[in-house]
């Protein structure tokens, strides 16, 4: 299998969560007479899930390359520890927000 970035999973994940939350209110824009049975709520869900998943795909990915970077040189711990800490945190931050964002749109709906 190829090997790709530490972002990949988690820009596609966002990707998801952009298209499902701010694509679907253009697509089915109507004049407020048909309130359908709560589809905002699939669509939260289905969008906090592909986050989770490309956010733990992210991350595991990045620990799984910390890891074997140690195991090759361990007397660089600190500097790789250093350098794999900044892409987790940013991935956890991005998983963080969608979820905040998805339940802002679930509660204020």
């Amino acid at each position: 299998m190829k090997k790709t970035g530490y972002f990949r999973c988690g820009a596609i994940a966002a990707l998801f969560v952009v298209v499902l939350l701010f694509g679907g209110s253009a697509a089915f824009a109507d004049d407020g007479a048909s309130q359908g049975p709560g589809w905002q709520y699939a669509g939260a869900a289905i969008g906090l899930g592909l986050v989770a998943i490309g956010a733990g795909l992210g991350i595991g990915k990045a620990a799984a390359a910390a890891a074997e970077s140690i195991a090759r040189q361990p007397s660089a711990v600190s500097q790789i520890t250093g350098a794999a800490n900044l892409p987790i945190f940013l991935l956890e931050g991005v998983a963080i927000l969608a979820e905040v964002f998805i339940l802002l749109i679930v509660l204020m709906h």
